[in-house]
């Protein structure tokens, strides 16, 4: 009896009758520290999966650029073998040209503008690309507006950021905004960029708060303008790998943690910009908070004229005007 007891043990263990569910641990990238926006977003991700597959998924993360540069991680994400970055748009109009109409500098009024436009049928649209080029896009997260900081002056006016080699994206929209504003943008791969802050390889570079506070630019960064030239959205990729892979009730799972994600993404952005400039002032960054807007956008006349050519003028306005 005993025998043949474990004789039918060992079968239903085999067909796996009674045994608990596998599980999947899904590698997670973002270019910033746990403690960030992008670290927050991922997490509240992650946290929401684990709940909603009881566990059967959970993640492995890594921050701080572990597993490359944001380019290097969509590319890996494409070809499946790492499952989900939590990236800025910078590099992934190389990817999905529909992305770069959301980098044209000075698109967007304000943040409720922004996440409007991403949240509304013109960002759900994009989101739709994704799929055709080999990647899942599961909900817009956030970067933030970018603020420029140097090592050399004060910034207030385009005239004052002429001849300033400034650290931009791997990203032809930004860098044609930036030439207009006299700036000679240097593409550059964000794990190499406090490096070459540090040693004058650049005089400077562009973020959001929330970055330039994570990465501890204050270190090898005096000057702060804040600018606001381009609204910066990010993106919650995932891999068809593991997409196709899921059970439909398990895609809604996703989805779902990862519009909860961009959610807290959101907050913590808020957050750091409503404390981080303080922070920034007591790290010993001079910060420049008049600065003249209305001649940066003067400056970008001929690369709108560009912008225009390449996207339709019809499909900016659509987003100038959403309310």
């Amino acid at each position: 009896m005993k025998v043949a007891n474990l004789v039918l043990g060992g079968a239903l263990a085999a067909l796996g009758v009674g045994a608990q569910a596998q599980t999947t641990t899904l590698k997670i990238g973002y270019a910033t520290a746990p403690d960030s926006h992008y670290g927050v977003g991922s997490k509240v991700f992650c946290d929401q999966v684990e709940k909603g597959t009881q566990g059967r998924y959970k993640c492995q993360y890594f921050p701080n650029s572990a597993l490359g540069g944001e380019r290097e991680q969509i590319e890996a994400v494409q070809l499946g073998t790492q499952d989900l970055v939590n990236t800025s748009t910078g590099p992934v109009g190389n990817f999905v040209p529909e992305v770069k109409i959301v980098d044209i500098p000075f698109l967007f009024r304000d943040y409720d503008h922004a996440r409007k436009v991403m949240d509304g049928p013109i960002g759900q649209g994009i989101l739709a690309k994704f799929p055709s080029k080999g990647i899942i896009a599961l909900a817009w997260t956030e970067n933030g507006f970018r603020h420029m900081t140097n090592s050399k002056r004060d910034i207030v006016k385009p005239e004052d950021a002429k001849g300033l080699k400034m650290r931009t994206m791997e990203n032809k929209v930004h860098m044609d905004g930036y030439r207009a504003f006299g700036i000679l943008p240097t593409p550059m791969a964000f794990p190499e960029l406090f490096g070459a802050l540090q040693q004058g390889t650049v005089d400077g570079q562009e973020n959001p708060i929330p970055v330039i506070l994570s990465a501890k630019f204050a270190q090898v960064q005096k000057h702060l303008s804040l600018t606001g030239h381009v609204y910066s959205p990010a993106l919650l990729l995932l891999s068809p790998k593991v997409w196709n892979k899921l059970s439909d009730g398990d895609k809604k799972v996703f989805v779902q943690a990862a519009q909860a994600a961009g959610a807290a993404q959101r907050k913590k952005v808020n957050e750091d910009e409503a404390n981080g400039i303080a922070q920034l002032e007591q790290q010993g960054m001079k910060v420049i908070k008049t600065v003249d807007k209305g001649a940066f956008q003067a400056a970008l006349k001929v690369p709108y004229e560009g912008y225009a050519k390449e996207f339709g003028a019809d499909n900016i306005k659509k987003i100038q005007d959403v309310k």
